[in-house]
């Protein structure tokens, strides 16, 4: 049987040259970067040259790189500290948030009684710009803004140099979630002056369990963990060097070839788009996912014409993987959170599913897939 993945927003093969330099990390470093001898002293080179490197890309220094698990213990990291650590009382966010970020200030609304406020969304799943600036207008007290820069369900891009815009003109400080978007944008943060970013090395082709926070120069971190000084003392947690050394290589390959990557999978997105408009006349898009301006050329979200309950199984039986949302809420009979943020409950009740993809995703992949739904849907 022929396999097909489309489901690269869940997260991404890892690249050949990726395995490799994990596969001669493990051989050659095995040494604890905290300890002083020469073989804990090599490790501790290698996890900070890789720390440098990946700073380069951002356009920020070493020190203001914490590395982490993953995308999710980054956002929790960020909201924590600052809650706990900066004294943000209000947060300000979307109700299209993935849920590291939704669970979290869930919990620290609980713990900590601070405000969580809600910005507008309109029936695309856009951000209303002016109402998150009436928001923070009207807001007396230490602010943040925390919106993703990168749907991860229906692509919508959040126009990030307005919001960080709107972030100064009323002093709130600014956190994306960037997950979805590093590896695939160029994000300069001197150019663009977010306060805060997540990254998770699995979405750019690199190994799962590997991330980093970035916090602006001038904050203290207080940590989550504790039991260790490793990361400055803002995470205790032996370094998971190979899997550091894996990351910067998948980083170091996806932005080398960004400009070719992305031209190519916006061609393979559009003639996806294309012949899905040709066969399923009556379907729609999610979001803004069908517009290649406005989404992720990664990412198309598509509502068929009624309810299909089993789709996604028969089109995992068939070898095809997709999803219908966020890979993070398998299982769960609730649907889809960020669409139902915006959907009315009439186009909530017809199957919607999402389909990504990657440098890998070929044209034939696609046909295959298209007559398999046309078998489905008939």
């Amino acid at each position: 049987m022929t396999k097909i993945y489309l489901d690269n927003a869940a997260t991404t093969a890892m690249d050949a040259e990726v395995i490799k330099v994990i596969t001669t990390s493990m051989q050659e470093v095995f040494g604890n970067p905290s300890s002083t001898h020469q073989f804990g002293r090599t490790a501790k080179a290698v996890v900070e040259t890789a720390r440098k490197n990946i700073a380069k890309h951002f356009n920020v220094t070493a020190s203001e790189i914490i590395f982490t698990a993953g995308g999710t213990e980054a956002d929790n990291l960020i909201l924590h500290n600052a809650v706990t650590n900066l004294g943000v009382q209000t947060i300000v966010t979307s109700k299209l948030e993935h849920h590291a970020v939704l669970h979290t200030l869930n919990y620290l609304q609980k713990t900590y009684a601070i405000d969580v406020v809600f910005v507008a969304v309109d029936e695309f799943g856009v951000i209303d710009l002016h109402h998150l600036a009436e928001i923070l207008a009207t807001t007396n007290t230490k602010t943040l803004v925390s919106l993703m820069f990168v749907n991860n369900e229906i692509g919508n891009l959040l126009p990030i140099d307005k919001v960080t815009g709107i972030c100064k003109k009323y002093d709130a400080l600014f956190h994306s979630d960037t997950v979805q978007g590093i590896g695939q944008y160029t994000i300069d943060l001197q150019k663009t002056p977010i306060d805060f970013i997540a990254a998770s090395a699995h979405k750019f082709h690199g190994p799962k369990g590997v991330g980093f926070a970035y916090f602006k120069k001038g904050f203290g971190i207080q940590p989550l963990l504790h039991g260790g000084n490793q990361e400055k003392g803002a995470r205790s947690s032996t370094e998971n060097v190979h899997a550091i050394v894996g990351m910067e290589k998948a980083l170091n390959i996806a932005m080398a070839s960004q400009e070719k990557e992305s031209a190519y999978i916006t061609e393979v997105k559009k003639y996806f788009i294309n012949r899905l408009k040709e066969n399923f006349p009556t379907i729609s898009f999610n979001g803004l996912s069908a517009n290649l301006q406005k989404s992720s050329y990664k990412i198309v979200s598509v509502r068929f014409f009624k309810d299909y309950p089993m789709l996604l199984f028969a089109l995992d039986l068939a070898g095809i993987a997709v999803s219908g949302g966020s890979a993070c809420q398998s299982g769960s009979n609730s649907g889809s959170h960020v669409l139902r943020a915006f959907l009315s409950d009439k186009k909530m009740n017809v199957t919607s599913v999402r389909f990504s993809f990657s440098k890998h995703t070929t044209r034939q992949e696609l046909d295959t897939t298209i007559l398999k739904l046309k078998e489905l849907l008939n």
